[in-house]
């Protein structure tokens, strides 16, 4: 049966080349979709994960290896919205892991969870990095942060909120918004005691990709400093980044954008965004209004 592959009720919790084995946020049952999002089972994880070895088996699929790279969409979006940054990363050569997860419907932490345990499943794959997207970089922050795995080389953050998004702050107390954005939503606040504050500056290399406009005042009048629409240039480029760049695209149009797709691919192989090699780390900005060189 055709399904839509997931969306908020449905998160991956195993993955082979392609087939992933889901579990409903609400009922806890567990499915088994192609890389079509056909389902060609249901029930229990070991009803699944035994057709799955059943088809592996009949097909005669050789088992995983090399580098993955697991690909984490925002909240409220599914993997298909990292559909052409996966694209580009397999013609590069790697395995590429478009991992799903109800964004909407669980916390970071739960999705954290998730997404150790598709890591579990990644049995042959010598190294691991990831490319993620809005919240998804949170969500490997907290996964790094609760221990992560030896394997994790490397990890890309476009438009993360990683000191929060103003935008959460106003409308967090809406009705609406707690309905549609749920949990993780409530996390998003820019606050010094919030859920994104505790979280650790990762211990493994990363680089972040900002969305701005290149003026003190940005796309959105409602976000102190340069922005992207939804997020801030300086809560987007997190301390302790090796590399960044900041494009004039916005939030939502990031994983879509060609700079950024070759920015992207180039930081995996070379580590460096631009051609030429420089770097621009970040260090701490202290004024908001301030944000780091593009």
């Amino acid at each position: 049966m055709k399904t839509l592959g997931g969306k908020q009720l449905w998160g991956d919790v195993h993955f082979f080349k392609g087939w992933t084995i889901q579990r409903n946020v609400y009922t806890g049952h567990f499915r088994l979709l192609d890389p079509r999002d056909v389902r060609h089972a249901w029930g229990s994880f070991e009803s699944c994960r035994q057709k799955l070895d059943q088809i592996r088996k009949e097909r005669d699929l050789p088992e995983m290896e090399g580098e993955a790279v697991v690909l984490l969409h925002g909240i409220f979006r599914s993997s298909k919205a990292m559909k052409r940054v996966q694209e580009r990363l397999e013609k590069d050569g790697y395995l590429v892991v478009p991992f799903d997860y109800p964004s909407t419907r669980v916390d970071i932490a739960a999705s954290a969870k998730m997404l150790g345990e598709v890591i579990q499943s990644l049995d042959g794959v010598e190294k691991i990095s990831f490319v993620t997207h809005s919240m998804g970089g949170l969500v490997v922050r907290s996964w790094l942060g609760a221990g992560g795995d030896p394997r994790a080389r490397c990890l890309v953050m476009m438009g993360t909120p990683n000191k929060g998004a103003e935008v959460a702050d106003i409308l967090r107390d809406w009705h609406l918004y707690r309905l549609i954005l749920g949990p993780a939503g409530q996390q998003l606040v820019a606050h010094e005691s919030g859920e994104i504050a505790k979280l650790p500056i990762p211990k493994i290399p990363f680089a972040v990709v900002a969305g701005g406009k290149g003026s003190p005042d940005g796309y959105n009048p409602l976000i102190p400093g340069d922005d992207d629409g939804l997020v801030a240039v300086s809560s987007a480029c997190l301390e302790g980044a090796e590399d960044s760049i900041t494009v004039p695209v916005l939030h939502s149009f990031l994983p879509f954008n060609a700079e950024v797709i070759d920015a992207v691919s180039r930081y995996l192989a070379e580590g460096a965004f631009r051609a030429d090699g420089v770097r621009k780390p970040v260090s701490k900005v202290t004024d908001e209004s301030k944000t780091p060189d593009s």
